[in-house]
């Protein structure tokens, strides 16, 4: 396998009672590159993610991650390797502050379980890496708020925090700024670029704008197919991908 490509499917395919979600899906992502997974709804992006993360199991196929073939492996098995993500839905835990939160993540990432019976001053070690992670995500002013209470898209910001505190090799965004406002888009976009540096991100996305402006390479899907796949420059006067999804957008 290329010593650039960190994951690769061959031939991935998933059928529910005959459904055919996915078929013969080639994926092969870079190392340190964003990737984006497009297309019109229904096109199978959210199975394919469900597929890598093992929450389906293929029906044929393989997922080949830094050269090792994790296509059997349970869920965690495949956290543990570093590959994260997160999901449509924010998940974080609303009645807990914004610090509080990445410290859950960052015991998981030790390997140890969140004790809430413990005393507040025994997770005080967490405090310094964690308010450095919200430093970087830019929601240290929010620390010390409960994750009920922020703006949704700082709810999404949290959540992707809380994926960073997990030290992911690969980190998989499911619709980062699905249901945002222009100011929340760009300072989302702006962070997937900026933590883009240390690590690969593939993502599943609508916004063309955001696909337009930060990826590297971009797989269309349509019917469960692999339509179109490269820069963006070239997927964009595509006249099949045009036809199929992007002539409906704002590109």
């Amino acid at each position: 396998m290329d010593q650039d490509i960190i994951l690769e499917t061959r031939a991935l395919s998933k059928e529910f009672r005959g459904f055919v979600a996915v078929r013969d899906v080639n994926l092969q992502v870079k190392r340190g590159a964003i990737h984006a997974l497009i297309g019109p709804n229904g096109a199978g992006k959210t199975t394919v993610f469900n597929l890598l993360t093992k929450f389906h199991v293929p029906t044929r196929g393989q997922i080949i991650f830094n050269g090792q073939d994790i296509t059997a492996e349970k869920p965690a098995q495949t956290a543990r390797r570093g590959v994260v993500r997160s999901f449509q839905i924010s998940a974080v835990f609303a009645q807990m502050t914004v610090l509080e939160n990445v410290k859950v993540a960052l015991q998981r990432k030790l390997g140890v379980d969140y004790h809430f019976w413990q005393s507040t001053a025994s997770l005080r070690s967490l405090d310094e890496p964690a308010m450095a992670l919200l430093e970087e995500v830019g929601l240290a002013a929010f620390a010390h708020h409960l994750a009920a209470d922020l703006p949704y898209g700082r709810k999404r910001t949290l959540e992707i925090a809380t994926t960073l505190a997990l030290d992911p090799e690969m980190l998989l965004l499911d619709e980062p700024t699905q249901g945002m406002g222009h100011e929340d888009v760009d300072r989302v976009k702006d962070l997937i670029k900026k933590v883009s540096a240390s690590r690969t991100i593939l993502m599943v996305e609508h916004n063309m704008k955001v696909v337009a402006d930060i990826t590297d390479t971009i797989t269309v899907l349509q019917r469960g197919e692999v339509l179109a796949e490269g820069p963006y420059a070239q997927v964009s006067v595509n006249p099949a991908v045009r036809t199929a999804y992007m002539g409906t957008e704002d590109a």
